[in-house]
């Protein structure tokens, strides 16, 4: 057993290992028929196959999924031969890594050849070699859970480096030295964030020591790699668990440094919440809102939402602290930082979007918003209207329970508002109540600037009165028209 004499080592009952292994023989039940039928195939070209890393662990844990990872000591070209007869679909698109991806009935499959993977100090990608045997490859796996691998069409399952006791455990170790994992792939240390997040598994100690002591190293991975492993992160069940790990151990000043930079100074004469804390929760909530499985626009919102403060934060005359326009600052930091993590424009435009508007309802009040400003609101919000529900309600912390309910049902209330304004008016679509072939017509005039003009003044009285009968329309631009001359 390794590490015996490390106290924070666990060793699990026989009970807890049996209970495991009778999970791990049902999941792979389940997918032996395709399993096996591709283990004869190598069996018989002369190759081996083994079920390895992460479908191993999901068996065990009882969660294996239809995407089913294999690995082999055949090389990618023979790799080829043996599945484009078998499989319904065959992709290339890693096989300079060594796999082969393909697609046979419902399972979603990857067959890598043994290898091994490492960093030289000034490369961004791996430098691949491929290895002769599968001790070699689990070796070089990122965590013990990871290295442990079932043999087919024996079933013989491998696990040299006791996975099965850490998996049993709950606890994320490497194979070797942590030292010499991380070397190999710097991503590996925001993975252990990631499966602390995604398993609710703790880090070894010895683990969390190399990952701040190597966390420089993480520059060298590309701006791409970073960005997947963070949203894998985010998306977890435990998002709070991994983040903070980044922030503990320096990752996310190179990651996410706007993190980090919110555990703002305090001092006993100017109080205010601790932003960092507050944060994490809002992410927590706005997760317990989700309604059709994670979210990823909303979480990085929620995430995001407070960077500005600590740019903004001033101690003002009376002893309270203010972060005024927070949010407008926020907005074009989430902007930048994403960008620089190569997110789509879209993804960008909708986080920095809600990041902008999430303050807006602050203003309601206890319902003092003419209908006008709710359509506002609508309109400003568009197709992020029930992301910014889930938002603004996620951004309560305060553990003042009457301040928090007086919070609720005012939101509450906008919300039965804008529904009663939907159903009247159509908020979703709002346009002007005449449209620019019907401006131009009513006019007489042309396509040009003034078409545009006439139709945003057209909206604004949109907004401001709600749906006008046709003839108040036509008088309406008339009058706008004969007043610019």
């Amino acid at each position: 057993m390794p590490n015996a004499n490390n106290d924070s080592h666990t060793t699990p009952s026989t009970n807890e290992l049996s209970h495991v292994q009778r999970r791990a023989v049902s999941e792979l039940l389940r997918v032996s028929p395709v399993a096996d039928d591709l283990a004869r195939r190598f069996k018989e070209a002369g190759f081996s196959l083994a079920l390895v890393g992460g479908s191993v662990r999901d068996a065990l844990l009882g969660r294996l999924g239809n995407d089913l990872d294999f690995t082999t000591d055949a090389r990618p070209e023979d790799v080829l031969k043996i599945v484009r007869p078998w499989a319904d679909a065959v992709w290339e698109v890693g096989i300079a890594f060594g796999t082969v991806g393909c697609r046979k009935s419902d399972f979603d499959i990857e067959v890598t050849t043994y290898r091994s993977e490492a960093y030289d100090r000034t490369s961004r990608k791996p430098e691949v070699s491929y290895g002769d045997s599968i001790e070699e490859d689990l070796v070089r796996r990122d965590f013990t859970v990871n290295a442990m691998a079932v043999a087919l069409p024996e079933k013989e399952f491998i696990d040299p480096h006791n996975g099965l006791e850490d998996l049993a455990a709950r606890i994320l170790r490497t194979p070797g030295t942590p030292e010499e994992s991380f070397s190999d792939d710097p991503l590996r240390m925001m993975r252990a964030a990631r499966f602390a997040a995604q398993l609710d598994f703790e880090v070894a100690p010895e683990v969390v020591e190399a990952m701040t002591e190597m966390s420089g190293r993480l520059e060298i991975v590309s701006a791409e790699r970073v960005r997947d492993e963070l949203n894998k992160l985010i998306l977890s069940d435990h998002p709070r668990k991994g983040l903070r790990l980044l922030v503990d151990t320096g990752l996310a000043d190179l990651v996410l440094p706007e993190l980090p930079a919110l555990r703002l100074e305090r001092d006993e004469h100017h109080r205010h919440k601790d932003v960092y804390e507050h944060t994490l929760t809002v992410l927590e909530q706005a997760v317990d809102l989700e309604e059709n499985g994670p979210d990823l626009v909303l979480r990085l919102a929620a995430l995001l939402h407070d960077i500005g403060k600590p740019k903004t934060r001033r101690f003002e005359k009376d002893g309270r602290v203010s972060f005024h326009h927070h949010e407008v600052v926020g907005a074009k930091m989430t902007k930048s930082r994403m960008t620089k993590l190569k997110y789509s424009n879209e993804l960008v435009k909708d986080v920095s979007k809600l990041v902008e508007l999430h303050l807006r309802f602050h203003g309601y009040g206890t319902g003092e918003w003419t209908d006008s400003a709710v359509r506002r609101y609508v309109r400003d919000s568009g197709p992020l209207l029930d992301r910014l529900h889930k938002l603004t309600r996620s951004d309560c912390t305060t553990r003042n329970k009457r301040k928090a309910n007086a919070l609720s049902r005012a939101y509450d209330g906008l919300e039965e508002r804008i529904a009663r304004l939907q159903e009247q008016e159509e908020l979703d679509s709002i346009r002007p109540d005449l449209d620019g072939n019907q401006i131009m017509e009513i006019l007489g005039v042309g396509p040009g600037p003034q078409i545009g003009k006439a139709y945003k003044h057209m909206l604004e009285l949109r907004l401001e009165n709600g749906p006008m009968e046709p003839e108040a329309a036509v008088a309406a631009l008339k009058e706008w028209w004969a007043a610019q001359g």
